[in-house]
């Protein structure tokens, strides 16, 4: 940490405006992190199991699965137990380490995305070759390097965010370490620091976006080029959930971390980053199983064979 460090440890207010529902958000945060648990667990499981759904876009979901699972959890225990306590104190140390679990598999998850986008564009454009382009290895490679990368990036991230002298306040106005409010606590010129976080947040954000934006174009032009309707359709909704999931995720990361300073507020940043680091893991699992057949088929065969054994 930077030199003149006088902060030991961070209050987080959290939701300290609503005092006298904490009973009921504890309840609300608790049943979402069991419902997160539970169907991304789920996916993970299923995609395991059957044989049917040994293919690239499934072992890229079960990445997913695995990303979403840590992602909230770098969150909503400390939050949970924050609920139950009567001060909401994290340590230094904590609050740099819970900041770089976030970041780490926030970054992973965005490179997942683009894989997954290409992974379908292979599929859908170049079907002759999809086996030979996604075999095994290839597989394993982009989503080892997803995951190497966000661990890279969530270094840089991290200490350009707490390397800095904290001696104005310790109260985070926010349910977890979130960047932006733990820079606003600095007595220090954070415009070098906001600036390689802006930085790297085009990296990741941006460049990715624009692969899965170059890869649905060209999956568009495909699709649009069949002769059959039904055929359109049904090549199309292979790709819904992912694009529903790049929406949901990407469009409220950007607006997080790539607007001014001066138009952030700490309750709009609280409702966004529920959005992402809560909401998102939630319902990835629920958009990627009812939208898909094999999934769903999947879970039946599997439950019917334990009911017949």
């Amino acid at each position: 940490m930077g030199n003149g460090t006088a902060v030991k440890e961070f209050i987080l207010l959290g939701f300290a405006s609503v005092p006298h529902s904490r009973i009921l958000l504890f309840t609300v945060f608790l049943a979402i992190y069991v419902v997160t648990l539970t169907g991304n667990s789920l996916i993970i499981g299923v995609t395991s199991i059957d044989s049917r759904l040994d293919t690239p876009m499934y072992y890229f979901l079960r990445n997913l699965a695995v990303i979403d699972i840590c992602y909230i959890s770098s969150t909503v225990p400390q939050l949970l137990v924050h609920f139950q306590s009567r001060t909401q104190t994290i340590p230094l140390l904590a609050c740099a380490t819970q900041n770089y679990a976030f970041f780490a598999f926030g970054v992973t998850e965005c490179f997942l995305l683009a894989v997954m986008a290409y992974d379908r564009y292979v599929a859908i454009c170049n079907p002759l070759n999809y086996m030979l382009v996604m075999g095994h290895r290839a597989c394993a490679k982009m989503a080892a390097a997803s995951w190497i990368l966000g661990f890279l990036h969530s270094v840089v991230l991290t200490v350009y965010t707490f390397h800095v002298p904290f001696c104005k306040s310790n109260r985070i106005d926010h349910f977890f370490c979130e960047a932006p409010q733990v820079l606003k606590l600095s007595c220090a010129d954070t415009y070098i620091n906001e600036l390689v976080i802006f930085a790297v947040a085009v990296m990741v954000l941006i460049i990715p976006l624009s692969l899965v934006f170059v890869s649905y174009t060209r999956i568009v032009a495909t699709i649009m080029r069949m002769s059959s309707a039904a055929g359109r359709r049904k090549t199309f909704s292979t790709c819904a959930s992912h694009l529903t999931v790049v929406s949901l995720f990407y469009g409220a990361a950007i607006f997080m971390y790539m607007r001014p300073r001066s138009t952030h507020s700490a309750q709009q940043d609280k409702m966004i980053s529920l959005f992402y680091s809560v909401i998102t893991p939630m319902v990835n699992p629920m958009i990627y199983s009812l939208r898909n057949k094999e999934v769903k088929g999947a879970v039946f065969r599997i439950l019917g064979g334990k009911v017949n054994s």
